[in-house]
């Protein structure tokens, strides 16, 4: 499938990777995916995301994609839901991180060596932890989002997966970066809209 994509989309997903790096998060994901998209659109993305307002707002959307990791992969929608059943979200993670840390919502994210038995030492700690840190591999979602890259641009009848498909399949699956595109007026068919104009 890769051989599909566009220099513009390997870079994306390249750069989804230089991310994890940067964030020092152990697996690619969809969040990654979106925020390597938007440091490095071109064309039809970049265009789309001009139209839409989030060109000049990655810190925002960064922003948000971690207050969403932070309160356990729920959206804003999510939250705003709960709320109007009386139930405070924001109250729950403090408590949860008074008792257990701060991002203890999130996820565990452990550095890789870190079940090694002591007498291993450290040595053998630092090398395995360069070494599994050298690949970090994609989480399920991620893949499906590429996956779905495919099938976007099959359905537009293209030959090739651009980061126009790499916007869509994040906008279309359903998770918190959907969530945060939508919330940010970047939903699916916005993002069409702005890419192709009106849907097929």
């Amino acid at each position: 499938m890769f051989e599909r994509f566009t220099e513009s989309a390997r870079r994306t997903v390249t750069g989804a990777v230089a991310q994890a790096e940067r964030l020092d998060h152990p697996e690619v994901t969809e969040e990654h995916l979106l925020l390597s998209l938007l440091d490095t659109a071109e064309a039809r993305a970049l265009f789309a995301f001009t139209v839409l307002g989030l060109r000049d707002r990655r810190e925002e959307i960064e922003a948000a994609l971690a207050g969403a990791r932070r309160r356990g992969g729920l959206s804003k929608a999510e939250t705003d839901a709960l709320s109007d059943l009386g139930i405070d979200v924001d109250a729950i993670v403090r408590k949860v991180e008074e008792t257990h840390g701060e991002g203890a919502m999130a996820g565990a994210r452990r550095s890789a060596g870190d079940d090694l038995p002591e007498r291993e030492g450290t040595r053998a700690r630092g090398r395995l932890r360069r070494k599994l840190l050298a690949h970090r591999p994609f989480t399920p979602e991620a893949k499906k989002v590429l996956e779905q890259s495919l099938k976007v641009a099959l359905d537009r009848g293209d030959k090739h997966i651009g980061e126009e498909h790499l916007l869509l399949a994040l906008a279309v699956r359903p998770g918190v970066v959907s969530e945060v595109l939508k919330d940010f007026g970047a939903g699916y068919g916005d993002a069409e809209r702005a890419m192709f104009g009106e849907p097929r």
